[in-house]
């Protein structure tokens, strides 16, 4: 009995171990397309809502760099609600800027460009991406 109790807890503690898988996604936006814009956050929300059903967590992380800025860029981006509306219903979400776009912008501008509370500034879109594939994200372009 003592054995067959024993063996009960480690298959149980195996079937714990083999529920929910961790899932991590990088969503590449580079275009001032709302459209675009758009697609890349339907992907998030699918993305999202299939892995909650299935038990999995996933980590998503939207870079936009080039025209695609303009995303997070506070006053201009055409999906600063929806936005603010993920980062509060979504966990496990991440926005990021470029920086080397913002600060171009920025010196076009005279100043400093405001970006949406949400976005954080890295370095390089770019080097972003490479970094989230390099840790085993997956790679979207919508």
């Amino acid at each position: 009995m003592k054995h067959l109790l024993g063996a009960m807890l480690i298959c149980g503690a195996g079937a714990v171990w083999a529920e929910g898988q961790s899932h991590f996604v990088a969503i590449h936006v580079d275009e001032n397309d709302p459209q675009v814009m758009n697609m890349a956050l339907n992907n998030v929300a699918n993305l999202n809502r299939y892995y909650t059903e299935q038990g999995d967590s996933v980590t998503i992380e939207i870079v936009a760099y080039g025209p695609g800025l303009s995303m997070f860029i506070d006053g201009k981006s055409p999906v600063a609600d929806r936005i603010a509306a993920m980062a509060l219903e979504i966990e496990n979400i991440q926005f990021a800027a470029c920086g080397n776009t913002h600060r171009n912008l920025s010196q076009k501008a005279g100043h400093d460009v405001a970006l949406l509370d949400e976005a954080k500034l890295v370095p390089s879109g770019v080097v972003r991406l490479i970094e989230l594939q390099e840790q085993n994200y997956s790679y979207i372009r919508p």
